[in-house]
């Protein structure tokens, strides 16, 4: 399918429908002219590629938060220890934060001018890169979960789901308020959106 990445045009990416969701496995496209003329090779042309690796052993190893491949906590890197090619296929993630994902909802209506064909879901990309920012290690996923067109005004709005959670404790309405005041204030001047 069509895809944005910031360092390729055009671009595109391989997805498979796994569990009742599409899951983003291969991402390439070519590399933007401007890249190359600044790196010295103005007369070359050169594609880019990345492999979803981390996101195929998720489905795999039934581990649902990609977050846990950076991380150094020891409960989730000894659940690996002793892997090898004779046990691997029997290697399920077993969960260890007790702790409650807590849910904001955020809707707006997109610009006229958004960007949402040609680079593909940009404004999307961008939105996920900016509650990342802000969030931190505490976003767990943002997703899309309504989008509508108003036929008297012509307008397309999106509603997106952001899920906040902490493998190291429970997260405060107070704390989670303050991300989604800074990360709508952002959006708004940022992304250019009006918030519904």
């Amino acid at each position: 399918v069509d895809a944005y990445f910031p360092f390729t045009e055009p671009s595109a990416e391989l997805e498979v429908f796994y569990g009742g969701d599409w899951l983003e496995v291969l991402g390439c496209g070519v590399m933007r002219q401007e890249i190359l003329t600044e790196g010295g090779s103005p007369e070359k042309r050169a594609w880019a590629f990345g492999l979803g690796l981390e996101r195929l052993a998720m489905v795999l190893f039934e581990i649902p938060d990609i977050r846990l491949f950076w991380s150094e906590d020891e409960r989730f890197l000894k659940q690996w220890k002793g892997a090898n090619e004779s046990n691997w296929r029997d290697l399920r993630f077993k969960s260890f934060s007790k702790y409650p994902a807590v849910f904001k909802d955020m809707a707006f209506w997109l610009p006229e001018d958004a960007d949402y064909g040609g680079e593909s879901n940009s404004i999307e990309n961008n939105l996920c890169e900016l509650i990342k920012d802000v969030g931190g290690d505490l976003v767990e996923e943002v997703k899309l979960i309504d989008e509508f067109t108003n036929p008297k005004i012509g307008k397309t709005s999106n509603c997106y789901r952001i899920s906040y959670r902490s493998m190291e404790r429970s997260l405060t309405n107070e704390e989670i308020n303050a991300l989604q005041d800074t990360t709508r204030d952002r959006v708004v001047e940022e992304l250019k959106v009006e918030l519904r």
